[in-house]
């Protein structure tokens, strides 16, 4: 782990299995209206991190990515959501209000996104970045960026668990 600011972390991790781990951390500490955008190319590692949040949030549906349905909606116990969407397919701000984008990020949920670029005009400036790389098989490269202060609060968190 490197901090390299207040507002920055960066991880380097070995396999997809401590890519999971990371986002089974983030995942525990998740509230409603906490926005969690995941970028990087494809392979980047960004549904084995997602896959651990999920996990994280309390859900017992296994999470996969939503390329073809690009939005999939995970529960937890007490019935809070954890929205994920996949705005990889996308191609128009027409596209993604066909997702629902503007009624989910007004919903008392959790939200992540993967290729949140295509989204751009839709999303809060309250969120915490995620960017994610492959440096060779199984090493891959995560940089959690806090943007804002409720995401500056969560990144606080995820750092005092995250080892």
């Amino acid at each position: 782990m490197a901090i390299l600011r207040n507002d920055v972390i960066e991880f380097v991790t070995q396999s997809a299995e401590q890519t999971t781990r990371l986002g089974r951390k983030l995942g525990t500490l998740l509230q409603p209206d906490d926005l969690v955008c995941l970028y990087g190319d494809l392979g980047a590692g960004k549904t084995a991190f997602a896959r651990g949040v999920g996990a994280g949030w309390g859900t017992t549906l296994r999470v996969t990515s939503p390329t073809f349905t690009l939005v999939n909606e995970y529960p937890r116990a007490d019935g809070i959501i954890l929205y994920h969407l996949d705005c990889y397919r996308l191609q128009s701000e027409a596209d993604a209000i066909t997702t629902g984008i503007e009624d989910i990020l007004d919903a008392r949920a959790a939200v992540m996104i993967e290729w949140p670029e295509r989204v751009e005009t839709f999303l809060v400036a309250e969120r915490l970045n995620i960017y994610l790389r492959h440096s060779d098989i199984n090493r891959r490269g995560l940089r959690l960026e806090a943007k804002g202060g409720r995401a500056q609060q969560l990144l606080d968190r995820f750092r005092q668990v995250a080892f």
